[in-house]
């Protein structure tokens, strides 16, 4: 049977690819929805992006809302020198034909939970937390019905990637980070230093180019324009393919190693705002409350994304 999923996102050149392998793998995962949220570009753009990715890949059936445009208590920060002004630089923006739903977000994701059974639903979100602790706070009957919650963000060797210390999707909103992470249902979290070993070189890129089908040439324009700032920031031979790492965990676990853990959030500090405090050696009596991932089999990685986006062109 598969999964029921909602994934809640910032689209994004890597949201965008998590989308698309979500979308490849109908037999294990059942979309029910996709929310979206303020995070590397305004809402009006995220919203978007999801909404075109659905026209690309075919799936105009899968219901998009658009969520919260700020975070909690703070200004939004946003990332357009990574993914450009339209937040998907590398193909042409259009004005999909995927409706956007009337309803909120945060009102759909707490409707379709109220409405589940018991421990069914899996969230993924890959952007701030925002849409999610809104939720739990509106309506914290919803928790029994979170499966787990499989998120990217955070770092724990690989230091920040926003600051010194924070990665972007916990600092942009490290208040509804901390309320996740204290909200008591499983959560498997991938940060950095996971997301930084599944790196988009110029041979993965070509391959899913070759494949040749419109999804699979999509996703290498979208990684082609990603990879420029990274490339330079990191001196790697790849940017970070980070959010797919969350869809790729729910498909192919056995790809990734974790360890459980305490993670906590830093939500006072000036210096080190948003940084994720990971107990990987228990050296604290924190609770574990999170599986944080720290290891992938990169190549793995890569042959399991392409095999799914060779999908696209199994119907031409």
């Amino acid at each position: 049977m598969a999964r029921k999923i909602i994934i809640d996102c910032d689209p994004g050149q890597d949201d965008a690819v998590a989308l698309l392998l979500a979308f490849a793998s109908p037999e294990e995962l059942e979309l029910l929805g996709i929310t979206t949220v303020g995070g590397n570009v305004p809402l009006r753009l995220t919203h978007r992006n999801a909404r075109m990715m659905c026209d690309i890949a075919g799936k105009q059936d899968v219901p998009v809302f658009a969520g919260c445009a700020e975070p909690l208590v703070r200004p939004l920060q946003t990332a357009e020198m990574i993914h450009g002004e339209t937040g998907i630089n590398g193909i042409d923006v259009f004005e999909p034909d995927t409706p956007l739903q009337d309803e909120h977000a945060v009102d759909y994701i707490i409707r379709t939970l109220m409405d589940a059974d018991q421990d069914s639903i899996t969230l993924v979100p890959t952007g701030p937390l925002t849409n999610i602790a809104t939720a739990i706070d509106k309506q914290a009957a919803i928790l029994p019905k979170i499966h787990r919650i499989v998120l990217m963000g955070g770092a724990m060797r690989e230091g920040g990637n926003r600051t010194p210390s924070a990665e972007f999707n916990i600092l942009v909103d490290p208040e509804a980070a901390d309320i996740v992470l204290r909200c008591g249902r499983p959560i498997t979290q991938l940060g950095l230093d996971v997301t930084h070993q599944v790196l988009s070189t110029r041979d993965r890129v070509d391959r899913i180019r070759a494949l040749g089908n419109p999804v699979a040439e999509a996703t290498a324009d979208m990684l082609s324009f990603f990879d420029r700032y990274d490339t330079e920031k990191y001196t790697s031979k790849g940017a970070p393919l980070h959010d797919p790492c969350t869809v790729a965990w729910l498909l192919k676990p056995g790809l990734f190693d974790g360890k459980d853990c305490n993670v906590s959030v830093e939500t006072q500090s000036e210096l080190t705002l948003g940084h994720t405090a990971v107990d990987f050696w228990h050296v604290t009596d924190r609770p574990i409350n999170v599986h944080w991932v720290y290891r992938v089999d990169a190549d793995g990685f890569y042959d399991f994304l392409i095999e799914r986006l060779a999908r696209f062109g199994e119907d031409s």
